[in-house]
């Protein structure tokens, strides 16, 4: 079966999805499918020996690439009109689709989608989206979309979209009522988490040399490791105040690990408050992740307030993998707060409450064993329903199925 992976994100770029896309579709080319990636050239930094290429076509452990270039720009506008290209030549590529293939459509974009209505329409594929943030509802409570019409438009696109596709898979079930609310028939819908390499991402010793290469070793490191965006934005600047509060206890420090839209305005905010307990580092390579993540006591989860119920990030699963206990800061009602409480890998404290973060993280530091019986139970959680090869074994079937 020849199935076409469509990702604005993959590898060498960092973060989830271009690890997680490669797994897959590596896994599927293993197992006997003729696999193509359709996806982006990297955005710099991460673009070296990309420079000056609108297209390229490379191997990779037995599947092809096909890369287009969309543009650079951080802000906003500049990523939905990337988002717009991307698409765009997504659909252009169309002519490669024959009746019986499949299109993997990572979501969002969410006008991709638009491209698998094409490609069932006109080429006879068969197509099968793959939702990771619900989007339009992310930009507007965000306040990114604010104009009565275009979200109207936005939310008129898709439920046309959703109307036109028969397979689709979301990564939580409160995804699936979200989409369920707006009429979407259960039929349609398949819940399967996003995965982790359970192999990779481990629990590891405190004291490793990616800790004593950031002097992380012997402080008490509370960590986000992940994109600074617009989902967790507001929340990290209630992190920062929380910071400022216990920036008096020497043995505390802040790690912030990533990049994205929204790093410089933080990293501004934390320089302009005068924080020495906080430290900004870039994406690590993947090499290097799990004695990142070992190098924290607490590793963090946010979500603004108003974006808890529309996202539930990868990082939650890879860090319940590397064995350390999570501090979600979310909303009572989100599905990250579900899965901490259901689980009991960690704690959680109100993305708008800077002294009760405060507070969180001092008796986290008061409870050495109950921080290993958190780490723990997340780690035996993440073995049973979130390892790489049981959530690839099941998308391998979804994907044979639609034969």
């Amino acid at each position: 079966m020849k199935i076409l992976i469509h990702t604005m994100y993959f590898l060498p770029e960092f973060g989830s999805a271009p690890i997680l896309m490669n797994e897959l579709a590596t896994h599927l080319a293993q197992t006997g499918h003729d696999v193509e990636v359709v996806t982006t050239i990297p955005r710099p930094p991460h673009n070296r020996g990309y420079e000056g290429k609108f297209f390229a076509r490379e191997t990779r452990q037995g599947f092809r690439v096909k890369r287009f270039l969309t543009n650079f720009t951080p802000h906003y506008l500049g990523r939905l009109v990337a988002w717009t290209i991307y698409t765009a030549l997504a659909t252009i590529n169309l002519v490669s689709v024959g009746r019986g293939d499949v299109l993997f459509l990572r979501l969002p974009p969410l006008q991709l989608g638009l491209t698998g209505v094409f490609a069932r329409r006109l080429r006879g594929a068969k197509v099968l989206l793959n939702v990771q943030d619900i989007h339009p509802d992310l930009s507007i409570e965000s306040g990114l979309l604010k104009n009565p019409f275009i979200i109207q438009v936005a939310k008129a696109l898709e439920k046309w979209i959703y109307d036109h596709t028969e397979n689709i898979i979301v990564i939580s079930e409160g995804f699936k009522k979200n989409l369920e609310a707006k009429g979407v028939p259960s039929r349609k819908i398949k819940v399967v988490p996003n995965w982790v390499d359970t192999d990779v991402l481990k629990p590891l010793p405190k004291n490793n040399a990616v800790s004593q290469k950031f002097s992380l070793a012997d402080k008490f490191v509370v960590m986000y490791s992940g994109t600074i965006s617009i989902s967790s934005y507001t929340t990290l600047v209630r992190l920062l105040e929380a910071a400022r509060s216990l920036r008096h206890d020497p043995d505390i420090v802040f790690v912030v690990v990533g990049e994205g839209l929204k790093r410089d305005d933080l990293q501004s905010q934390a320089v302009g408050s005068n924080l020495p307990n906080v430290r900004f580092l870039p994406f690590q390579p993947y090499q290097d992740l799990p004695g990142l993540l070992a190098s924290a006591d607490v590793l963090l989860v946010p979500l603004d307030i108003e974006k808890s119920e529309l996202s539930v990030p990868s990082k939650l699963y890879n860090f319940m993998a590397a064995g350390r206990p999570i501090l979600g800061l979310v909303r009572q009602d989100s599905e990250v707060f579900k899965i901490i409480s259901a689980t009991a890998c960690g704690t959680w404290a109100s993305p708008e409450d800077p002294f009760g973060i405060a507070e969180t993280i001092l008796a986290l530091k008061r409870s050495p064993d109950l921080r290993a019986d958190m780490a723990a139970r997340g780690r035996a959680f993440a073995l049973k329903n979130f390892s790489r090869e049981l959530v690839l074994k099941t998308f391998d079937e979804i994907i044979s199925s639609m034969s």
